[in-house]
């Protein structure tokens, strides 16, 4: 933050010792020294806030990202799981209308195989 050396630090001290006096310095440097340590830790602690803010931002964006993820899943299987069942419900009204024709193929095949005792109960009428 700043760039201060021995010598700066020396030539401050030198000062602070002719402006506030020898008695008063120690008090002084005590006062400076905690105000020092209480700026430290509120800067540690500004830190540690936007830190915690840009982990969180980071969450929230893979939180987005994975529930994006998940929709897309799930619309993908519901278009799969919808095709599947239109495809069955197709097959079964083929297999429906198989059965249908079967048994009208029955029907036909059971009058036509009645045609010729109906053929010839109508000649024992016509005879008698």
């Amino acid at each position: 933050m700043f760039d201060l050396g021995f010598t700066e630090l020396m030539v401050i001290a030198l000062v602070a010792l002719v402006v506030i006096g020898p008695e008063r310095l120690p008090r002084v440097a005590r006062t400076m020294g905690h105000l020092a340590g209480r700026l430290q830790r509120y800067v540690a602690d500004v830190k540690a806030d936007i830190n915690r803010e840009v982990e969180l931002d980071e969450l929230k964006k893979m939180r987005d990202s994975m529930q994006e993820a998940a929709s897309g899943v799930e619309s993908s299987f519901r278009e799969e799981l919808n095709k599947t069942e239109s495809e069955l419900n197709a097959a079964a009204e083929g297999k429906a209308e198989a059965a249908g024709n079967a048994d009208a193929d029955a029907k036909v095949e059971a009058e036509v195989s009645s045609l010729p005792q109906a053929a010839g109960s109508i000649e024992e009428k016509q005879k008698a």
